[in-house]
């Protein structure tokens, strides 16, 4: 079967693939626990997006079945063992800045524009039309093939927590949600609030203002782009105004400020990126809490600024929490700080996505944590860690990977550890497997997020071929 070619399987369905893939990318995809319902537990929109997958799988043959409306299968094939293929379909919010319409999956340069093209509605197209191709062309298999398809995936993946519950846990599979050629180790990950509790001293000095609300970020697993601060300034609010203007100019970032109903707003422009790397982005609201701190503010705002610019500013590696750690295999501890809120009100809070390596022992670092909080006048709360996940190198499901990508790539098939966490740290033997080739920009998560149509039909041919080749007859 090596005669048989796979990219020109690919393309006899090209048209058919690029469209169903600007279908998809079209639903808005978003955790929406607002909107909540029974036959959409967390809203609307990914459920209509697994509902689209359910669907197109169920017309082109394949057994379909949804799993409480938080997950779903689509599976082919006969045998005991089961090779996995996990995706998922929601998607983080779009941000801010974009050329063309987040969810319009816009093709110009030879790239489809939208949110989840990258990460990860495009590569689940590729996938599902890898397994299309070894089903229509009635290969044969020993193993059943199975896509599962998540839609919590960017929050607390409680579609997968639901779906493994109730079904089985396949013998190997991989997760199209990465690089290539193999992501064969993955950091734990774990999110983690800071919640002010609220000990501070009056300062005897004037108070130039008091800030009266401050927001940056939604997602833990996100560098926030935006930041928003209100206050009301007691003394001069030109002297409030001109501080902001030399802290724009002096960070070369962009920013404006208004009054509104006597209080004075300030707005700050970042760069978002994936918390996996926050040096990829600037996080707007870490920037805009050391500007606040430089101010002569109130005592319970002073307590909560100073605490972000002390431990915060300048240093993604936990070098300041007293966090800091690093291996061969997964490289550096990161920490993002994905969202930061404070309210004279109930005070300050921090969201922390802290990814560890592999190496790493998390209770002693959350100790470590629980500590410096107590001294900060902090609390902990909302701790959650996904462990560390790693495959070892002779392992079938690497090997077989390895032999497919060099073969259809005819580059050397190394092996790459990751921040992020993808779902093959479900499995035991579970491995992140594309999209994003060697040489091009990660840009998920970012505003203009895209994926070049070249690379989505070539990971495709890259998967019917690893589908085939683990799952068929020996």
């Amino acid at each position: 079967m090596n005669v048989l070619d796979w990219k020109k399987e690919v393309e006899k369905r090209k048209d058919a693939l690029i469209e169903d893939t600007q279908k998809l990318l079209r639903i808005k995809s978003l955790l929406d626990e607002e909107n909540a319902s029974e036959a959409a537990p967390l809203g609307e929109g990914v459920k209509e997006a697994l509902d689209f997958m359910l669907d197109l799988g169920e017309k082109d043959g394949f057994t379909a079945k949804n799993v409480g409306n938080l997950a779903g299968h689509l599976e082919f094939g006969q045998g005991e063992e089961i090779v996995g293929v996990l995706c998922h379909v929601d998607v983080v919010p779009e941000g801010d800045g974009w050329t063309s319409d987040p969810f319009g999956a816009e093709i110009r340069d030879g790239k489809i524009f939208a949110r989840g093209a990258i990460d990860d509605k495009g590569p689940t197209m590729a996938a599902y039309y890898a397994m299309k191709i070894v089903k229509e062309l009635e290969l044969p298999l020993s193993k059943r093939v199975r896509m599962i398809i998540g839609t919590d995936e960017e929050s607390d993946w409680r579609c997968v927590e639901h779906y493994f519950k109730q079904e089985e846990m396949p013998a190997m599979g991989f997760a199209p949600d990465a690089d290539f050629p193999i992501i064969y180790a993955e950091k734990g990950i774990t999110d983690f609030d800071f919640v002010q509790i609220g000990k501070y001293e009056e300062s005897e000095k004037d108070v130039l203002a008091e800030v009266i609300s401050f927001q940056s970020g939604r997602r833990y697993n996100m560098v926030p782009d935006f930041a928003k601060a209100s206050l009301v300034v007691h003394l001069e609010q030109t002297e409030a105004v001109q501080r902001y203007i030399h802290f724009l100019k002096k960070t070369e970032l962009e920013g404006k400020y208004y009054i509104d109903n006597g209080e004075l707003i300030l707005e700050l422009q970042g760069v978002s990126a994936h918390g996996m790397e926050p040096d990829n982005g600037k996080n707007a609201g870490i920037l805009l809490a050391s500007f606040l701190a430089s101010l002569q503010i109130d005592a319970k705002a002073s307590q909560y600024f100073e605490f972000v610019t002390r431990f915060l500013c300048d240093d993604s590696r936990g070098g300041k929490l007293g966090i800091a750690c690093t291996d061969e295999k997964t490289g550096d501890l990161t920490v993002n700080v994905g969202k930061l809120s404070y309210s004279q009100e109930n005070g300050g809070r921090l969201g922390f996505n802290v990814r560890y390596p592999v190496t790493n022992d998390m209770e002693e670092t959350k100790g470590q944590l629980l500590n410096l909080a107590e001294k900060e006048h902090f609390r902990l709360e909302n701790f959650t860690d996904s462990k560390p996940h790693h495959v070892k190198e002779d392992d079938f499901l690497i090997q077989t990977l390895r032999k497919v990508y060099e073969q259809q790539t005819g580059n050397k098939a190394e092996l790459l550890s990751i921040g992020g966490g993808t779902y093959a740290r479900s499995l035991k033997s579970g491995v992140a497997f594309g999209p994003l080739f060697p040489g091009r920009e990660d840009i998920a998560h970012q505003k203009d997020e895209y994926m070049f149509i070249e690379d989505l039909l070539r990971a495709t041919a890259i998967y019917a071929q690893a589908i085939y080749e683990l799952a068929k007859e020996t």
